[in-house]
């Protein structure tokens, strides 16, 4: 018996339908019986995920034997390219991380302090396929992350409007990430304190018990997803928000962050100390808050960083990985200096590659761990669509960084060789392989907009393209 087909929007009439949110659903796509025009196997889907200081090109060249050791798990649906340049970037008198920063997805330079020369890849794209908006409820873009260094928006915004301005204000705390993509129901007025006294589940929970019971209308499989949904929001509201739910008077105000934002997170980029369990603790609740965001599909768009560009922290902690302890960070104590001069930031001014750099490889290492954590997060076992692929190989994820050095005493090595990584897009792209592009970033992203089939492209119009074969699937 075929299940009937069922819209998005006929679900979860109340009022928490904006707020919660569905996965997509084997009854919510289109066959060629039920319809002229079939909805498309996945939603597009765009997003862009930076990090902080790069990897220096000699590094990547060791494949899943060094630093990138941490990918190699989801190397199948990845596409590693190295030597992609961004070096037509570069602006005279601007640090290179600026310029890197913000070429990251738009492969143009800044426009002052808080504009990109142009759009960024994921914003051509919506632009494109949703050119009247995106289905009532969705967050238009989301940007995210945790970043400490904060003297130009470039160093840690990384989606741009056609204009070059920012697509969306970032929220670098788990909650205000939860709240933007989740909190959107007014209980009491509009006061945000009463809000919090609420779930957001409680107001859907006669919905969900339709959805889920016996006269569902939804396949055995789709209830099972959507059950499962129930479980998870709840998890991530304990999570992001400390709720007591056998408290009679259910949700508190969330407490703060415990770690520095705004201001004290860049006390006049000096860097601040942190333990590498804060990091991660902080960046796993947001990522994973992001990625609950993408299963739900409330977002289809927007960014994530996991430092900024020119970080400077003082990470101190013990290092596993895999089970086995690999580095003992202790910025300061290693480099015998305090402020700016002992941060992680160094370890990229000191690189060698005659020396083993043992600091900077169990940083970048770091770095690919947590990336890896947020794709993993979209490559379960229940992020599986019904065209078969999960949700990381369905969407287009692009990761990149600002530096292919970081000496700073070469601007063309240091914008030449920098790390990129991008999945499948359903289909879209070759995956399972490390490929050496010798390429500008600019032909190399204009590429995957061709194969989005977007109208717009990156750079000046009379620039002569080249299309970047190698990498179409």
């Amino acid at each position: 018996m075929k299940n009937k087909l069922i819209h998005r929007r006929t679900m979860l009439r109340s009022v928490g339908a904006a707020t919660v949110g569905l996965p997509l659903l084997e009854e919510m796509l289109a066959s060629t019986a039920m319809a002229a025009t079939p909805t498309p196997e996945a939603p597009v889907r765009a997003f862009n995920v930076f990090f902080g200081l790069g990897i220096p090109a000699p590094l990547q060249m060791e494949g899943f034997q060094g630093v990138l050791e941490p990918l190699q798990p989801l190397s199948k649906k990845l596409l590693i390219m190295r030597g992609v340049d961004q070096v037509r970037c570069d602006e005279k008198g601007i640090n290179a991380h600026y310029d890197g920063a913000t070429a990251a997805f738009t492969a143009e330079p800044p426009d002052g302090e808080a504009k990109s020369g142009g759009p960024s890849i994921d914003q051509v794209i919506r632009r494109t396929h949703y050119p009247d908006g995106l289905p009532k409820g969705m967050v238009p873009t989301l940007v995210g992350g945790t970043f400490f260094r904060r003297s130009r928006v470039g160093r840690y915004v990384h989606s741009y409007n056609m204009d070059g301005t920012v697509a969306a204000t970032i929220q670098e705390k788990p909650r205000e990430l939860f709240d933007r993509v989740f909190g959107g129901v007014a209980v009491g007025g509009s006061d945000r304190s009463e809000r919090l006294k609420r779930s957001v589940l409680d107001t859907v929970v006669e919905d969900y018990r339709h959805y889920t019971g016996a006269n569902s209308p939804l396949g055995v499989s789709s209830r099972s997803r959507v059950a499962d949904h129930l479980d998870r929001i709840r998890e991530f509201e304990q999570r992001a928000f400390a709720m007591q739910h056998q408290q009679e008077n259910g949700l508190q105000v969330p407490p703060r962050s415990a770690i520095p934002h705004g201001g004290p997170a860049d006390p006049g980029g000096q860097g601040i100390d942190i333990t590498l369990e804060e990091l991660s603790s902080e960046w796993r609740l947001l990522s994973d808050v992001y990625a609950l965001a993408v299963q739900m599909d409330r977002v289809r768009f927007g960014a994530l960083t996991f430092l900024a560009a020119g970080e400077r922290i003082r990470l101190t902690g013990d290092y596993e990985y895999d089970g086995e302890k690999r580095w003992e960070f202790d910025d300061a104590g290693q480099q015998n200096a305090s402020g700016d001069r002992g941060c992680s930031h160094e370890w990229w001014h000191k690189f060698n590659e005659k020396k083993q750099n043992e600091a900077l490889r169990a940083h970048a290492h770091m770095k690919m761990r947590e990336v890896a954590y947020f794709l993993s997060a979209l490559d379960r076992e229940d992020c599986r669509e019904p065209n078969g692929r999960t949700i990381l190989e369905n969407s287009l994820i692009t990761i990149s960084t600002e530096s292919g050095d970081g000496r700073h005493n070469d601007v063309k090595r240091e914008l030449s060789g920098v790390f990129h990584c991008i999945t499948g897009a359903n289909g879209r792209f070759k995956t399972g392989q490390i490929m050496d592009v010798g390429a500008e970033g600019i032909d190399v992203y204009n590429t995957m907009l061709n194969a989005f089939g977007t109208q717009d492209r990156l750079g000046p119009k009379k620039r002569d393209a080249r299309q970047i074969d190698s990498i179409r699937a």
